[in-house]
Order: structure tokens, then C-alpha cells, then sequence
């Protein structure tokens, strides 16, 4: 599942693509908005919030998609062919000089921009965000303290932004045992910054070659210990956490 860094370079593109435009064409390909026509109305801006996309379109309507596992955006000229199938396709918004098609989206929904507010309340802190607070972040972890880290990071009501690749680095770079409870971690405030500072270089195109995450079958950069694969999570949502066994060993 794409990231906060993958998301928001997604929001700035369509931002570039798109805000100031006067929509000629809007074709949502979800039962519930069939028959919405939004054409004739200024496309205003889009931001990221943590994983979600909020494109502002006119003084009414914010359009919310989320990327889930498998969905992207295109930004293409306007009579320019799809890079995917059309059956792919979830919403297309279409202006004088650009389209923007949004293929396998997990989340398409219209939102009265009135309840912007309150739809996203329960989202921590977003890492890459305006309102990044790590001690609020901090203290919204703290609350748990006998959750596994590895779980208690990915949690967007924690903090916005994170996912399954970056929990695993940053809790390899912290020397933290993904299993490990929130309370037994040495310093969170430090691994919060931690956090911010990985997503900013990423943001910035630089990241870093990932030091464990997907490299169950090559060994530890540090110590050439080779590196563990577990599944964490809730049953219906588990997801690999990888680990150094040597570099990252269990607190308890």
C-alpha cells in the first residue's frame, strides 16, 4: 500500500495538473455517483492528509480517494490515451488543458466540504503534514502501551502517513524488535523523529535503499545476520513486518 511520501507527491502532482481549472467533463465510475456532473465548476486544489487524497472542486464539494493496494492517479493531456484499461478506471476529471484518471482506487467518495473537518478528526498528527506535533504523536502511542510497535506506528490514529515498509525501517534504524510493546521503547519522541526525517528524504528524492523491508532473503546490512519475515496485525489484516534478529532484539 502506498505511503505519506508516495501520497503527497501524488496530491502536489494533481495539485499542478488540475487546481484552477474549470472541470468540462467528470466521469465517476461508482454506482453511488453515476449520475454526478460536476463539469462547469473550478477545480480548487488537492491535498494529502496521511494516506488520503482530498481534491477541493468548486466551493461545495471535496472529492476524497484513498489509494488502498493496488490504486494510482494518472496526469495525462486531454485526449491522451489511459496508461491502464478503462474498466480500471474509478473517477476521470477532465479540463481544458489536462485529465486526471484514477485507476483502482480504494476509496471514492464525494464529501460536502463542510464535513471535511470532522470526516478525518481521527487521524493522528500527519507525518509530512502542517500539523506534524511529535509529542502529540508521542502521547496518542503512549495510550496503548502494551501494543506492539510495529502495529501501534501503522495505526493512522496515531500518526498519518505511515505504512508497513516504513514502520519496518524505522523500527530497524531504532534497533527496536517489531513485537516489542509501545513502553519498551528506549526513546519515542527520538523515533518519531526518526519517522519525520525518513519521509522528508524520501519527499525530497532521496531515499534511502531499505535496509530490511522485502530483504527476507539477503542478510543485515549491519551485522550480515539474515533478516526475518513475521506477519503482525490483526488476522484479517496482517502484514510482514521484517527484522534483524540480532540488531533488533526483543524488550519486553
Amino acid at each position: 500500500m502506498p505511503e505519506g511520501d508516495t501520497v503527497l507527491r501524488t496530491a502536489r502532482r494533481l495539485d499542478r495538473t488540475l487546481t484552477g481549472g474549470v472541470l468540462t467533463r467528470t466521469d465517476f465510475r461508482v454506482p453511488r455517483y453515476a449520475t454526478v456532473d460536476l463539469a462547469g465548476q473550478e477545480v480548487r486544489g488537492t491535498i494529502a492528509r496521511g494516506k488520503h487524497l482530498l481534491t477541493r472542486i468548486g466551493t461545495d464539494w471535496t472529492l476524497h480517494t484513498h489509494l488502498k493496494m493496488e490504486g494510482s492517479w494518472a496526469t495525462l493531456k486531454p485526449r491522451q490515451r489511459w496508461p491502464k484499461a478503462p474498466h480500471l478506471a474509478r473517477v476521470a476529471l477532465t479540463t481544458e488543458t489536462a485529465q486526471a484518471v484514477g485507476f483502482q482506487l480504494g476509496i471514492v467518495e464525494l464529501l460536502h466540504r463542510s464535513d471535511e473537518l470532522e470526516t478525518f478528526a481521527y487521524l493522528g498528527p500527519d507525518v509530512l503534514g502542517p500539523d506534524w506535533d511529535e509529542n502529540e504523536a508521542a502521547r496518542r502511542l503512549r495510550a496503548q502501551p502494551e501494543r506492539p510497535i510495529f502495529d501501534a506506528l501503522r495505526d493512522q490514529r496515531n500518526l498519518a502517513g505511515i505504512g508497513t515498509m516504513w514502520a519496518a525501517e524505522i523500527c530497524f534504524t531504532m534497533g527496536v524488535h517489531p513485537t516489542s510493546p509501545v513502553a519498551a521503547v528506549p526513546d519515542l519522541v527520538r523515533m518519531l523523529r526518526v519517522a519525520h526525517l525518513k519521509l522528508d528524504q524520501a519527499m525530497a528524492r532521496r531515499p534511502p535503499v531499505n535496509a530490511v523491508y522485502g530483504r527476507g532473503r539477503a542478510t543485515c546490512p549491519r551485522c550480515a545476520t539474515p533478516i526475518q519475515r513475521i506477519e503482525m496485525g490483526e488476522e484479517a489484516r496482517l502484514r510482514p513486518a521484517y527484522f534483524c534478529p540480532s540488531c533488533q532484539p526483543v524488550r519486553s
